[in-house]
């Protein structure tokens, strides 16, 4: 798996994530909270974290701009019987362009990174942004 994650920041300087709701359409986690996903359906993570960028929410590569890839998560999702990997990425969103949603989400939010916690959202969303996004004391200043 891929996830992406769109950073920010508004007028007053915070920095905000894009999180999306997934849609009753989608096979897994219906309803749940996540980041810009998707299957790895080819050997490189980085082509596929474009790809889904472009597919989900209409934003090519002139749209955003690399911050950070971390290093895989592996999430067991014990009720499902899946162990995914997730590769996570990310990308701060060019200002005067916004995202567009397709079918596979219902709904999107950009909110605070330390906010994520209050969401019901895809397993270990928050570990995945932990490893591209350091919490706030962990951050150059």
């Amino acid at each position: 798996m891929v996830t992406c994650f769109l950073l920010r920041r508004d007028p007053d300087g915070a920095e905000r994530v894009l999180i999306l709701r997934r849609s009753p359409r989608v096979g897994t986690y219906r309803g749940s909270w996540a980041g810009v996903s998707g299957y790895l359906e080819a050997r490189n993570p980085m082509a596929q974290a474009y790809r889904e960028l472009r597919e989900e929410v209409g934003l090519g590569r002139r749209n955003v701009r690399l911050l950070a890839a971390g290093e895989p998560l592996p999430v067991e999702d014990e009720p499902l019987g899946v162990r995914w990997l997730v590769h996570p990425f990310l990308f701060a969103l060019v200002p005067g362009r916004e995202p567009v949603l397709d079918w596979e989400h219902t709904e999107s939010r950009w909110v605070a990174p330390s906010q994520l916690g209050r969401f019901k959202t895809v397993p270990a969303l928050r570990e995945a942004l932990a490893r591209v996004y350091p919490a706030e004391g962990d951050r150059p200043p």
